[in-house]
């Protein structure tokens, strides 16, 4: 499954879908014969040149660093991926290969503890203010998100922590990093891809890409952020050494997702998410000249839980609250209308249409309300009236969620209702969409909060900082803020081993752990359906693949 949540990429998101590109096969998946990607794959020659793509975003980022603990989101990663290097872009496969605008070649040696990689890069690439693009960079990057200083407020330390030194090559243009142990994931290292000037320092790396982006090296570049509108431009970047970009500019705009069916029926947007919303896929079904992009998507339904938190910090009731969540319930709910079928996750790392995905859910168990209660007992939490209570106090949960997105509201409800079975009081906190992980996840000011993470290739390098024990202040993505020796130490055995069947046998071990910490529920794999204007193509639907923003553009004008 996101880079993600951006990171890379872990990117979070929620309600949108990862990055897209023209397939080249389709495979069906467990969302029903859908192909693993589809945005209308066209021939350069045969995009129109010129035109302006109106492209929405859930919310308006201020932090431009994907890398930071505030900038993975996928928001964040729409934007920077056609404006900064991506070392590697994968496939409707999920497998990443060098981009030869950047990269001409990347070759892994093993050594005698751990490996090599060696990187050739493209000697046209370079940053807007005139630098090359090189070992300086690198050697920024991965000082900064190595964890040795926490001073850097990053999302994610994996990988890069495990990078002994970076060395130049035989050229300018040869950038060598020696790995102290072997690495499965290196390939998800450095994409994207920052200045050195944006690394060099804990506050350059903080705040020196608040509300600006200062220096790019990508098909297109920054034209203007308006924080009052809610908008921020890209156009196309002269000074790119690879195939024009065929769009003018793209202008990203953030509204809320209720808003979008509007926009799009009226020409306002050129291209939305539906996410599950069935009643925005029976609106833009009817627009004239749209179609609707469907694939099987990379990313994952969650309600992750605040186990630090004075109410879910004693396991027992984590795992009563999971026991007593019908998940199968609130799959129904949110895919309803949208001709998909309904199937669970068992799984933290793979969606179900991933070699290696393994069903370990049996380790919290089915929807069992009775053992709940028991668990609740067991933990002290006894029957007072309607709600149970202990010491003076009642069982109840903030169930926070973002203005504008109906299914998380939907969510919150359901949630409430089957929660009340076993005497849990659940109470919906709605709050804007822009301060959701700022102010309430993050800071842990929550107890349950549903979102999306975004799909990687990396289903462990990605995924760890969300699970990895959080190290003081910095809790990274682990929105949980729990965590294990065991479980770091499985995660660790994951990433090092080669061997990609033993390298699946591994994950799922480190899953079956993380199931019986009852931290984070996965909810469902999810469809991605995306509404377009007919003529756009290249880009849509796209699952594990990355779009080339170059080749986005419009057929018919």
């Amino acid at each position: 499954m996101r880079q993600v949540v951006a990171a890379v990429l872990l990117g979070i998101a929620l309600i949108t879908g990862a990055g897209c590109r023209a397939p080249e096969t389709a495979t069906s998946n467990a969302s029903g014969a859908l192909p693993a990607a589809d945005v209308n794959p066209t021939p350069r020659d045969r995009v129109a040149k010129g035109g302006a793509l109106r492209w929405p975003l859930p919310e308006f980022p201020s932090q431009w660093n994907t890398n930071h603990i505030n900038g993975a989101k996928g928001a964040v990663e729409h934007v920077i991926q056609g404006v900064l290097p991506y070392l590697m872009r994968a496939d409707e496969k999920a497998v990443p290969h060098p981009v030869p605008e950047y990269l001409e070649s990347a070759t892994l040696k093993r050594t005698r503890h751990g490996q090599t990689v060696t990187y050739r890069l493209n000697p046209r690439a370079r940053w807007s203010d005139g630098r090359p693009i090189g070992f300086a960079d690198f050697l920024a990057q991965t000082h900064a998100l190595s964890g040795r200083d926490p001073r850097y407020e990053v999302s994610t330390v994996t990988g890069y922590r495990q990078i002994e030194r970076v060395e130049r090559g035989a050229d300018e243009h040869v950038v060598k990093v020696m790995f102290a142990h072997t690495y499965a994931d290196w390939r998800s290292l450095f994409s994207p891809l920052y200045p050195a000037t944006a690394y060099a320092s804990p506050s350059a790396f903080n705040t020196g890409w608040m509300g600006r982006v200062p220096v790019t090296a990508g098909p297109f570049r920054l034209q203007q952020i308006d924080r009052t509108a809610k908008t921020l431009t890209l156009v196309r970047n002269p000074a790119w050494w690879g195939a024009p970009a065929k769009l003018d500019r793209i202008v990203f705009r953030a509204m809320d997702t209720s808003a979008m069916p509007g926009a799009f029926a009226n020409g306002e947007i050129d291209l939305m998410d539906i996410g599950l919303d069935a009643d925005a896929l029976q609106r833009v079904q009817g627009v004239p000249g749209a179609a609707v992009r469907r694939a099987g998507g990379p990313d994952w339904r969650n309600f992750t839980f605040n186990a630090a938190g004075p109410i879910l910090s004693d396991a027992r009731v984590r795992r009563a609250v999971m026991l007593g969540i019908d998940r199968q319930v609130i799959a129904r709910s949110d895919l309803s209308g949208l001709g998909v079928p309904v199937q669970t996750l068992g799984n933290h790392f793979y969606v179900n249409t991933q070699t290696g995905y393994l069903d370990n859910s049996s380790g919290l168990g089915a929807y069992d309300p009775a053992r709940a209660r028991r668990l609740l007992d067991e933990a002290g939490w006894r029957p007072r009236g309607k709600y149970r209570a202990k010491a003076g106090r009642r069982l109840a949960l903030r169930f926070v969620v973002p203005s504008g997105v109906p299914i998380s509201r939907r969510e919150g409800e359901l949630t409430r209702a089957l929660l009340e079975r076993i005497g849990v009081r659940v109470d919906i906190q709605v709050v804007p969409a822009d301060d959701v992980f700022e102010r309430y996840v993050t800071p842990g000011n929550m107890d349950i909060v549903p979102f999306s993470w975004l799909g990687t290739p990396f289903p462990v390098s990605q995924m760890k900082a969300v699970f990895a024990r959080p190290r003081g202040r910095n809790v990274q993505q682990n929105y949980s803020r729990i965590g294990s020796a065991a479980i770091d130490a499985a995660m660790d055995q994951a990433v090092a081993e080669i061997a990609p069947e033993r390298a699946r046998a591994l994950v799922n071990r480190t899953d079956r752990l993380i199931w019986r910490q009852a931290s984070v529920l996965p909810l469902y794999q999810r469809p991605q359906l995306v509404a377009v204007r007919a003529d756009l193509a290249n880009v849509g639907a796209g699952g594990f693949r990355r779009p080339v923003y170059q080749d986005i553009g419009f057929t018919g004008r």
